[in-house]
């Protein structure tokens, strides 16, 4: 009786995680970016859905970011593109955000230098900084990601990193730190144990 319903509460759990992983496949998590950012004028171009990077815009066709500057940490961006900034703000370029934050088509999107400083949506040294992000797709649409940018001591330092980036491919919102759920393999597999077990 307790088997059948162990294997029951697995078996349900295992559909739930099913939709749930159809409702979250479409974000796209590159894990492993580590682009180094060059302190220069033209710093590097990025194509978030190809994963093409340059020094030179016309090398990365259809790019969509591109931090850069020698003296500074500036957001440069492709047309239809854009940073969010932090919640409230509607001046400036990429906020310092919090995990959880939702980039969507609700939010204040600019381009810029960003403010490093102890003020809630400043950058900061020694640090990971969170960003978000809109950019066109290749298939005409708006997509929102997120980003994970690693500084060092100096905003102009050699030690500037685009750590991760993840974008949700549907063109839905995406919340900060959201990446792809886990299969529900895992999980239809106890619910297979649970169901021999009860035999």
């Amino acid at each position: 009786m307790l088997s059948n319903r162990l294997a029951k509460h697995f078996a349900a759990a295992a559909a739930a995680s099913v939709v749930a992983g159809a409702a979250n496949a479409a974000i796209v998590h590159w894990a492993d970016a580590n682009l180094l950012i060059p302190a220069t004028i033209d710093g590097l171009y990025i194509n978030v859905e190809t994963r093409s990077t340059g020094s030179a815009g016309s090398g990365v066709a259809g790019w969509d970011i591109n931090p850069y500057s020698a003296t500074s940490l500036t957001w440069f961006n492709a047309t239809g593109t854009g940073m969010l900034r932090y919640p409230g703000a509607t001046t400036g370029s990429a906020g310092n955000l919090a995990l959880g934050t939702a980039v969507g088509a609700t939010g204040s999107f600019g381009s810029g230098a960003v403010v490093v400083g102890a003020a809630p949506g400043n950058w900061q040294l020694n640090a990971s900084n969170y960003f978000g992000f809109r950019f066109v797709g290749a298939d005409g649409g708006t997509k929102y990601g997120w980003g994970r940018f690693v500084i060092g001591a100096a905003i102009n330092g050699a030690d500037r990193t685009v750590a991760e980036l993840a974008y949700e491919d549907s063109g839905a919102s995406i919340a900060v730190g959201a990446v792809p759920a886990p299969g529900a393999i895992a999980l239809l597999g106890l619910a297979g144990l649970a169901s021999r077990r009860r035999r």
